[in-house]
């Protein structure tokens, strides 16, 4: 049986192990896959690993060895799921492979823009500690959590994470679902949306994007915000207008923005959050910390050790 892993390095760079799947047949393994490339590539594959590489209709109905498809990621927007599904070629994804590192990256923002470290590490590091007159200085005033509202919008594994940390730093948290949520941990309230983009000091985005929610922060809900709140996105860059949240920023109707994820990727030269004020921008990799894409991969092989058994687990078709 030929594997084959169509971009397997932002997965595994070179400190993982392929080996599980060596095991489990002939395995090609290729760091990117071009357009151009996919169908030479996996003409004579039974099993096919994608991270973002597409794979539409017009691809799998030349693929006739293929039997199965597994997305090295929570979303399968990369498939063509009903032409899978028609073709008889099983779908599955890798769900809740690490909220604790993506919860990790949302803190990472909310610090940077209450501590500053960075800013006053770098005005250390100029000197503008050992010209000090005083044992301490500060830049410009710091933050505390404690007392703050974050707001969550979706309360998945990931939000689920982020509220309990929220709640250790002493933060009172508010929360939007589609659906009315009665049982919440405690110190956690559903709220509507309106009430929750008011409210907040802190809005963090976990849901996901549908057309429902395209573009869900727009001019319209970044003017309801407080002047002093921030908005953190680490799901998907289409839940943001990013030309509404630079004017936004640029204008001081928000304080700060912390993102991990943009509407393209990697971004174009021209997309205003790149030269917005007050943001921090991480490359779409709140997600890739070494123990989450071990765990990543451990559960891709077991979801194709399990396809091979008969029995699929994390199916999506």
């Amino acid at each position: 049986m030929q594997i084959v892993v169509l971009d397997g390095y932002t997965l595994n760079p070179g400190d993982l192990s392929w080996q599980p799947l060596v095991s489990m047949g002939e395995l090609g393994c290729f760091e990117r896959t071009m357009p151009q490339d996919v169908l030479a590539r996996s003409k004579n594959a039974a099993v096919l690993l994608t991270n973002k590489t597409l794979l539409d209709a017009v691809t799998l109905k030349q693929l006739p060895k293929l039997k199965y498809i597994g997305v090295l990621a929570t979303g399968t927007n990369v498939v063509d799921i009903k032409a899978a599904t028609d073709l008889g070629v099983v779908v599955t994804n890798v769900p809740g492979y690490g909220p604790d590192a993506v919860a990790q990256m949302v803190f990472a923002h909310i610090l940077h823009a209450t501590q500053q470290v960075a800013r006053h590490s770098d005005a250390v590091m100029q000197g503008l500690w050992s010209e000090s007159e005083d044992f301490c200085f500060t830049l410009s005033p710091l933050q505390s959590l404690k007392g703050k509202t974050l707001g969550l919008v979706g309360f998945g594994d990931i939000g689920q994470t982020v509220a309990q940390i929220a709640l250790a730093f002493g933060m009172g948290v508010i929360v939007n679902t589609r659906n009315a949520k009665v049982e919440l941990p405690n110190g956690c309230t559903w709220v509507t949306l309106d009430s929750l983009f008011r409210d907040s000091d802190i809005v963090s985005l976990h849901c996901p994007l549908t057309a429902s929610t395209n573009k869900l922060i727009n001019r319209s809900v970044l003017k309801k915000m407080k002047s002093t709140a921030m908005l953190i996105n680490t799901a998907r860059g289409g839940l943001v207008d990013e030309f509404a949240l630079a004017d936004a920023l640029a204008q001081g109707e928000i304080a700060f923005s912390g993102v991990d994820v943009l509407s393209s990727e990697p971004p174009q030269a021209n997309n205003p959050l790149l030269k917005a004020p007050n943001i921090s921008i991480s490359p779409h990799n709140a997600w890739a910390t070494i123990e989450a894409r071990q765990n990543l991969l451990d559960i891709a092989v077991n979801n194709l050790s399990g396809f091979l058994k008969g029995a699929s687990v994390n199916q999506v078709n």
